[in-house]
C-alpha cells in the first residue's frame, strides 16, 4: 500500500523538452538559414493552393465540398511555378510579386474556375510590404488589389460581388497591413538598439573625457605643489649658503625653513598622488584638499622665504565651493610663486580676494623690477598656462599682464556656481 500520498501532477508529465522550448529551437535554426524557411513557406503554400482548388465554395446547398472540382494539369504548373518563386522572396521581392501577380492573373482570366494560385502572390506582397516604406506599401498593394480584384470580377464565373471576389480584396489588404506592420516593429526595435548604442558610446567617450580633466587637473595640482615648494627650497638653500661661514644661525633658520618646505611639499605630492591609487589601495588621502581656509599658511610661507606679501579679504564671506576654493588657493600660490622666482629681490606682494556677486575676484600685485622697453615680453610658461585651464575649467576670466610703472598683476574671476552645479 502506497502511503506516501497523492502524486504531484508534475512528476507524471513527460520529462522532454517543452514545446515552447522546441518551437524555439526551430525559430533560431530558421532565423539562421532562411533560404529553408522560404523553401517550407514555399511548399506550406503549395499544399494549400493545391487543397483549396479542389474545393468548391457552392457545391451544395449546405455549404462548401471537397472533391467536386478538380485542377488541370495548366493549372497545377502554375502553382507550382507561383510557390516556387517564394523561395526567392527575400531577394527579389519585387520580382516575385510581379511574376506572382501575373501568374494569377493568367489563371483568373483563362479558366473558369479560378484556383487559389493568388494566394502566392499575397505572400509577396506581404515581403514587399515588410521590405519597404510605406508609401511604396500603398502604392504596390493598391495596384495588386485593383488588377486581382479586376480580373476576378470581370473574368470569372461567378457574379462581380461574390464572396470569392471579395476575399481577394480582404488578402491583398491584410497581406500589407501585416507586412507594414511588421517593417514598423522592426524599425522600432533597430533605433532601440541603435539609442542603446550610441548612449554606450556616448558614455564610454564621456568616461574617457573625464579620465582625460582628471589627467590635466591632478597635472596642474603636480606643477604647481613642486614649483611653488622648489622656489622656496632654492631661495632658501642660496641664503643658507650665502651666510653660512658669517651667519651660522640664520643659516640654520634658511636650512629649518628648507626642511618644512620639503616636508609640506612631500605631503602635498602625497595627496595629490594618492587620488591615482586604485579603491582597495592603502593609506589612501584622507586629509581635504586645500582652500582659502589655509591661505594665510602658504602667505607665511613666502614670508620666510623672504617676500613680504599683505592680504586683503573681505571677513565673513562664505565658504566657496570646494573646486572653486581650490582652484583660487592654486592661483594664488602659482602667482606669488612666479613673483618670487620673477620680480627680484626686493619685491613685494599683495593678495586680495574679493566675492562680487555671484563670482570671485582673486587679485596678485608685485611691484617688481621695471622691465626695459628692449627686454621681450614673458612668455608665462606652463604656470600661466595652468592658470589659465583652470579658470578656463570654470567658465572664469583670466587677465595676466605688467603693470604700468613696474610689476606684475594677475587677476582671475571665478563663477562662484560651477559646471557641475555646485554651489553654496
Amino acid at each position: 500500500m502506497n502511503r506516501s500520498g497523492p502524486v504531484p501532477l508534475s512528476s507524471v508529465t513527460s520529462t522532454g523538452p517543452s514545446t515552447g522550448t522546441l518551437f524555439a529551437r526551430l525559430r533560431d535554426r530558421f532565423r539562421a538559414h532562411p533560404l529553408a524557411f522560404d523553401a517550407t513557406l514555399a511548399f506550406g503554400a503549395l499544399v494549400c493552393m493545391i487543397a483549396g482548388s479542389f474545393t468548391d465554395p457552392h457545391g451544395s446547398g449546405t455549404g462548401p465540398s471537397f472533391g467536386d472540382q478538380v485542377p488541370d494539369v495548366t493549372s497545377v504548373l502554375i502553382m507550382v511555378a507561383g510557390a516556387s518563386a517564394l523561395v526567392l522572396r527575400r531577394r527579389y521581392p519585387f520580382r516575385v510579386l510581379c511574376f506572382t501577380g501575373t501568374m494569377s492573373l493568367f489563371e483568373l482570366v483563362g479558366d473558369t474556375r479560378p484556383a487559389t494560385i493568388a494566394m502566392s502572390a499575397v505572400v509577396a506582397l506581404y515581403t514587399v510590404a515588410s521590405r519597404t516604406d510605406r508609401p511604396t506599401t500603398w502604392r504596390v498593394g493598391l495596384a495588386t488589389m485593383a488588377a486581382l480584384t479586376a480580373a476576378a470580377m470581370a473574368f470569372g464565373p461567378t457574379p462581380w460581388y461574390a464572396q470569392e471576389n471579395l476575399g481577394i480584396i480582404a488578402w491583398t489588404g491584410m497581406a500589407a497591413a501585416a507586412g507594414d506592420a511588421v517593417r514598423s516593429r522592426r524599425a522600432f526595435v533597430d533605433a532601440i538598439r541603435e539609442r542603446a548604442e550610441r548612449a554606450e558610446r556616448t558614455r564610454e567617450e564621456e568616461a574617457g573625457r573625464r579620465v582625460a580633466e582628471e589627467r590635466l587637473r591632478i597635472a596642474r595640482d603636480l606643477h604647481d605643489v613642486v614649483a611653488h615648494h622648489i622656489a622656496l627650497v632654492n631661495v632658501q638653500a642660496g641664503v643658507a649658503a650665502h651666510v653660512m661661514d658669517k651667519r651660522p644661525d640664520q643659516a640654520k633658520e634658511a636650512l629649518a625653513h628648507v626642511r618644512e618646505a620639503s616636508r609640506s611639499a612631500l605631503d602635498e605630492l602625497r595627496a595629490t598622488v594618492g587620488l591615482l591609487r586604485q579603491s582597495g589601495d592603502p593609506e589612501a588621502p584622507t586629509e581635504p584638499a586645500p582652500g582659502l581656509a589655509v591661505l594665510d599658511g602658504l602667505l607665511d610661507t613666502f614670508r620666510k622665504a623672504g617676500l613680504p606679501v599683505a592680504l586683503a579679504r573681505a571677513a565673513g564671506d562664505k565658504p566657496l565651493p570646494a573646486t572653486v576654493d581650490l582652484a583660487a588657493y592654486r592661483i594664488v600660490q602659482e602667482a606669488l610663486t612666479n613673483v618670487r622666482k620673477h620680480a627680484g629681490p626686493d619685491a613685494k606682494a599683495e593678495v586680495s580676494v574679493v566675492r562680487v556677486g555671484r563670482t570671485v575676484e582673486i587679485t596678485v600685485l608685485d611691484n617688481g623690477t621695471p622691465r626695459a622697453a628692449s627686454d621681450p615680453a614673458p612668455t608665462g610658461g606652463h604656470g600661466l598656462l595652468g592658470m589659465r585651464e583652470r579658470v578656463g575649467a570654470f567658465g572664469g576670466t583670466l587677465t595676466a599682464a605688467p603693470r604700468y610703472g613696474g610689476g606684475f598683476r594677475v587677476q582671475a574671476i571665478l563663477p562662484v556656481t560651477s559646471r557641475t552645479g555646485e554651489d553654496t
